[in-house]
């Protein structure tokens, strides 16, 4: 593509595999059909027999994501909004996510990718911004007290400074409802506001237009004068890392927010323009729809970088809750969809590839590697007297991840299976979002493809109404 992001799909095509004059008849007839639907969706924000919860019509805005205006998800004012937080949260010493679903993979995925795991012992890293945490994913009494602990742990690290630990809670949750979320907000609350040398503030994201009183975290926002950012109308959880939900966790980081939503738009420009045969997204949907019509219903994503495996988690979720369908829209059964399994190389080579490699044919792999990224590591032995490790002397890191992965994917081939590559030229706000906007476009084509809804998740609704039930 124009950006230097790749897409070569060559490996799903060969000898028991795709041919390609089967993936021409699809384009003229499942892809044009798929192609028409969506630039109809991003006209109107309606998606065919797409209803809410409570079976009337709901919008479906992704699309307009990207494209910072009055009326989209994203407005100038939104965003200058994003930048003030921003330069607020530098008051702040520690911020905790609160979100289950969508409201934590999308901006776990950017916590990993531009703060990583020294983001919170690395002052110099952090540039004045907060160190930051997630909970209220899992109801786990463990991992919530282990964030006590070490939120306990830094106050009286400041105690010694002589300053409280600032603390800034901010729950994610468009009801206000989600038991997760609510769950650890409420006990982090309680516990932290009792707590020795601890300052305790709180931001919420909800649905800023709900009713209060059936909108516990908007009434507790507008009684104590707490910051508030809004959860749009027609975009779904795991749709939301664009809009205020994902883009607050940008906001804590000091990312360019801008940036991540150019790379979004301009993928998207490119999609819309582009004849149906170089429409990478388009093509993406097409060769894993016809894979799967020939047996091939799980799909490995593998990148090979350790900062982007909450990439593989965000999309998990992304194709698990928007393709596995019990019903296709005219109500027949169908049970559509496939398993998606997460993977990151190299590590995953001595775990699942024996599996990929010779188990059963029903996977598609798909891999990601970064081009540059912006580390290197070169090896030197420091035992002379051990010549067997002379050998990695001088060996770049990289390069030999690089290696591995070419190596997978040769071995994949060799045995005629379907794999898949992506390459990003480095890994930054842009191409992360060109990514991203790449992975939803291409669901919201397959499910055209497959004539499922894409933005429904019934199946989810059955657990929670039993848990409620019991609780």
């Amino acid at each position: 593509m124009p950006s230097g992001l790749i897409f070569d799909f060559t490996n799903m095509l060969g000898i028991g595999r795709l041919q390609e004059e089967e993936v021409e008849r699809g384009l003229t007839g499942y892809g044009s059909v798929a192609d028409e639907a969506v630039r109809k969706l991003r006209v109107t924000g309606h998606s065919k027999a797409h209803l809410s919860k409570d079976g009337t019509p709901e919008h479906v805005y992704f699309p307009r994501m990207p494209y910072i205006k009055e009326g989209n998800p994203n407005t100038k004012s939104s965003i200058a909004k994003l930048k003030e937080y921003s330069e607020y949260l530098k008051q702040i010493d520690v911020v905790v996510f609160l979100g289950v679903g969508g409201s934590f993979l999308g901006n776990k995925v950017l916590f990993d990718a531009f703060g990583g795991c020294h983001w919170n012992t690395n002052a110099r890293l952090r540039h004045d911004q907060p160190r930051i945490y997630f909970s209220g994913n899992n109801l786990d009494p463990v991992d919530c007290n282990g964030l006590v602990y070490e939120v306990q742990r830094l106050a009286y690290l400041h105690m010694s400074n002589g300053r409280e630990l600032r603390v800034m809670l901010v729950p994610i949750s468009k009801s206000g409802t989600t038991l997760e979320t609510i769950a650890a907000f409420t006990y982090f609350y309680d516990t932290f506001s009792k707590g020795v040398n601890i300052k305790l503030d709180c931001t919420v994201i909800t649905d800023l237009h709900a009713d209060e009183d059936k909108a516990p975290l908007l009434k507790l926002a507008r009684r104590f004068g707490w910051w508030q950012f809004d959860i749009k109308e027609g975009i779904g959880g795991r749709f939301c890392v664009m809009t205020d939900p994902g883009l607050i966790t940008m906001a804590a980081l000091g990312g360019d927010i801008e940036e991540f939503l150019r790379g979004a738009r301009e993928m998207d420009e490119y999609c819309q323009q582009a004849k149906l045969c170089d429409n990478p997204a388009l093509i993406n949907a097409l060769l894993k729809f016809l894979a799967y019509g020939k047996g091939r219903d799980i799909e490995v994503f593998m990148p090979y970088s350790m900062h982007l495996k909450s990439l593989s988690e965000w999309y998990i979720q992304l194709l698990a809750e928007s393709l596995g369908k019990r019903f296709n829209r005219e109500g027949k059964e169908v049970h559509y969809g496939r398993t998606p399994i997460v993977a990151v190389g190299t590590t995953d080579m001595h775990a699942q590839t024996q599996q990929h490699q010779e188990g059963r044919l029903n996977k598609v792999v798909q891999f990601l590697e970064i081009v540059d990224p912006e580390e290197k590591a070169v090896l030197h032995n420091p035992f002379e007297d051990v010549p067997c490790f002379a050998k990695y002397e001088g060996l770049d890191m990289n390069k030999a991840l690089k290696i591995a992965l070419a190596a997978n994917e040769a071995a994949l081939t060799s045995d005629n299976r379907y794999n898949a590559r992506f390459t990003l030229p480095k890994l930054n706000e842009y191409y992360l979002g060109q990514l991203m906007y790449f992975l939803m476009l291409s669901i919201a084509y397959e499910g055209e493809m497959a004539d499922v809804d894409a933005y429904d998740q019934p199946g989810v609704e059955i657990y929670k109404r039993i848990m409620k039930e019991q609780l």
